[in-house]
């Protein structure tokens, strides 16, 4: 069932005449007669339950049922926008799901692109209709913005610190496996080089990226036999890249995996648990001067376990790439909120908001941006570059206007951009 169809058939979106105790009936009625399983397997929303505005806080179901039946249903503009962020700067993410949520329902968008740098206070998306249209949907809305806009920016900063060095989304594990397409996505866009889970990769395009579990080298019971049997089994497309830290010390056992694959060896990883860990930097360091020493200088080295910004900012100048989990998977959500800031074509907002409807520039030279009304026009930057409109007509009266960029176009997006910012603090992590 269609959100359009869902939305007249329990009576939000019509001129349907019905009393407060016949709608409640009437809106079970339609729920229950909703297709669900038997007994759901795991504990999560379908994309029926989204779309059809299932997942919504109640007190919005409340206030359009006696907006309803009062007739007061009115014409207005939101927009989303946060007011403090836990960095400089932040990557908008989620846009898709956004108007793939919207899809079919007679509201306008008008947002940044997926992928853009924002800053606090710019309204990301203003989204323009009925508010009977909208309303049960701004928990979702919410919801696919913050957390996906968190996690491509956490991963942007990685991949700022890490420049040119490989870097991997290794958070599949951290989260609700339901989810993990989602949070890869959104690594992937915001910078990482590659994804870990099948799924995940699939969804964007890519091939999974990935090294050897300890349970496999455990489970052969020999370091060097498991690096034979993985460079015997494996097609050649897959890297070799050998697990040194499962049973030996890091430095004889990168020289036992060069000495045993040789040039098939692409690279060794440490996951050295923090227990077993000292000064990571100095192992690496000593891994890398002895791999170099004996002829090895083509082994790059790979790091994972507990990484954040200020590991890659420590280990940059001798590891080669970095297998990044918790810290990108469980990114701190971007607090975003959905504020009216227009009724029936009147400047009209909550106190501590700006009213009326804006849009955001950006100058194309020095990238400083401006938040002005909807209807001024900027001047020329004070650095004499020219501004463009960051704020896009993306959907209108339900309709998405063009294909959507893939993961690909939008990543690159997000790394032109990162030439630009800078990353004052460093979160850490281990």
């Amino acid at each position: 069932m269609s959100v359009g169809s869902a939305g007249e058939n329990c009576g939000l979106y019509n001129n349907q005449n019905h009393s407060l105790n016949s709608f409640d009936r009437y809106l079970f009625d339609v729920l229950k007669s909703q297709p669900t399983m038997e007994k759901e397997t795991f504990h999560i929303a379908s994309s029926a339950d989204i779309k059809n505005g299932r997942i919504t806080d109640v007190y919005f179901e409340r206030a359009l049922k006696v907006l309803k039946n009062e007739d007061l249903d009115k014409s207005v503009k939101a927009e989303v926008r946060v007011v403090d962020l836990p960095f400089e700067w932040a990557v908008l993410a989620g846009i898709e799901e956004v108007l793939r949520l919207f899809d079919g329902i007679n509201v306008n968008i008008i947002c940044m692109e997926e992928g853009t740098i924002f800053h606090r206070e710019e309204p990301v998306l203003t989204i323009e209709g009925k508010y009977s249209e909208f309303g049960i949907f701004e928990t979702a809305l919410l919801g696919l913005l913050s957390q996906a806009s968190g996690i491509s920016t956490k991963a942007a900063r990685c991949k700022k610190l890490a420049g040119e060095k490989l870097l991997i989304s290794f958070g599949a594990r951290r989260m609700h496996p339901a989810i993990a397409p989602m949070i890869e996505r959104v690594a992937f866009i915001g910078g990482c080089d590659g994804v870990a889970a099948v799924k995940s990769a699939e969804l964007i395009g890519e091939r999974p990226t990935g090294t050897m579990p300890h349970a496999f080298i455990i489970i052969v019971g020999d370091e060097e036999r498991a690096f034979q049997l993985f460079h015997k089994y494996m097609p050649n497309s897959i890297p070799r890249i050998a697990l040194i830290d499962t049973f030996g010390d890091e430095k004889f056992t990168s020289l036992k995996a060069a000495s045993t694959l040789g040039k098939n060896l692409y690279g060794v990883r440490l996951d050295t648990p923090s227990s077993r860990r000292g000064d990571m930097a100095k192992i690496v360091e000593e891994v890398r001067w002895e791999l170099d020493l004996r002829g090895f200088e083509h082994v790059k080295i790979i790091v994972s376990g507990g990484v954040d910004e200020k590991d890659i900012v420590e280990l940059n100048r001798w590891v080669d790439g970095y297998g990044v989990g918790t810290s990108i998977s469980n990114a701190p959500v971007i607090n975003f909120s959905l504020d009216i800031v227009e009724v029936e074509g009147v400047p009209l907002a909550k106190k501590g908001k700006k009213s009326g409807a804006k849009r955001v520039f950006r100058c194309l030279n020095c990238f400083k941006t401006e938040t002005l009304p909807e209807k001024q026009k900027p001047k020329r930057c004070e650095c004499g570059g020219e501004k463009e409109s960051l704020s896009k007509l993306l959907l209108k009266e339900g309709r998405i206007l063009s294909d959507l960029p893939t993961p690909q176009n939008i990543r690159k997006r997000v790394l032109r951009q990162l030439g630009k910012v800078e990353i004052e603090t460093y979160s850490v992590g281990r």
